[in-house]
């Protein structure tokens, strides 16, 4: 990571961070930090909201307008910031677990609302923070601490579920593919409506240790070579995908803000006077 970058972005005395060696979210963290940097943002303008687990630690190293909030809140507290504030910038940082299980419903009505929010999944497949419980994306058939014999439940693609609730950017990267994750969150701060990247994570203490996928190196290779740009899966068969994770950008469309929404209902009733 430049050095300019961790001056400027980062809370350098809360460094370094507390995550496990191997593990993804440093560089997804990261790649936020640089997207903003790439947009062109101004600081005081960027607001970083996270809920409970291990990608919500970031919050705390981040150095821009910053909340830790309640597990599966973070999407209702930046709710309240935005409306509050529509000029401002407001990131979600949340993870797999934080975001479509307690955090599920949030999640939807965020979408069908379109407000402008960029959220940023850091999915690691597995609850890392609290022991190693399965997720809502832990694969069909891998383990947990609260799976010992395979998970049975079949996970979400959490891209596909923000689209079908109304998201109009959704995307996909991966902690190996750095360049890319950057660009798509890029993309999503600027679409102007509500927007989710989900950025695959490596997690080798708990999902990895426990599914026997070996050290946080292999894991990484295994990104590089199971993952599919979007672009390239639309020339392969259904055979050559067997097993791949397609990334890229998923969906992009237009419509109405809610903020922007909002706004001509207090004209309407003479708020604004």
């Amino acid at each position: 990571m430049p050095s300019a970058l961790i001056e400027k972005s980062f809370r350098t005395k809360r460094l370094p961070h507390i995550w496990c060696p191997g593990c993804g979210h440093g560089i997804l963290m990261r790649d936020v930090a640089q997207a903003i940097e790439n947009c062109g943002l101004d600081p005081d303008k960027v607001v970083i909201v996270s809920g409970i687990g291990c990608s919500s630690r970031a919050a705390g190293y981040m150095n821009y307008n910053t909340l830790h909030t309640t597990h599966g809140r973070a999407i209702a507290f930046a709710t309240g910031v935005k409306l509050a504030n529509p000029d401002l910038h407001v990131i979600v940082i949340t993870g797999d677990g934080d975001c479509t299980a307690i955090g599920g419903n949030h999640l939807i009505h965020a979408c069908r609302r379109n407000i402008d929010l960029t959220v940023v999944v850091f999915n690691n497949n597995i609850y890392g923070m609290t022991g190693g419980q399965y997720s809502p994306t832990t694969p069909h058939g891998e383990k947990g601490t609260t799976a010992p014999y395979g998970n049975i439940d079949y996970n979400f693609d959490i891209p596909k579920l923000a689209e079908a609730a109304g998201a109009t950017y959704t995307a996909r990267g991966t902690a190996y593919h750095a360049p890319q994750m950057i660009k798509l969150i890029e993309a999503g701060i600027k679409n102007k409506g509500f927007s989710l990247i989900e950025g695959l994570s490596v997690c080798p203490t708990y999902y990895g240790r426990k599914n026997k996928k070996g050290s946080a190196i292999k894991m990484y290779n295994w990104q590089k070579d199971n993952c599919v740009d979007v672009k390239k899966a639309e020339k392969m068969t259904a055979e050559e995908l067997e097993g791949k994770i397609i990334i890229g950008e998923m969906s992009h469309s237009e419509k109405p803000e809610y903020t922007d929404m909002y706004k001509e209902i207090i004209k309407k009733c003479g708020g604004d006077k």
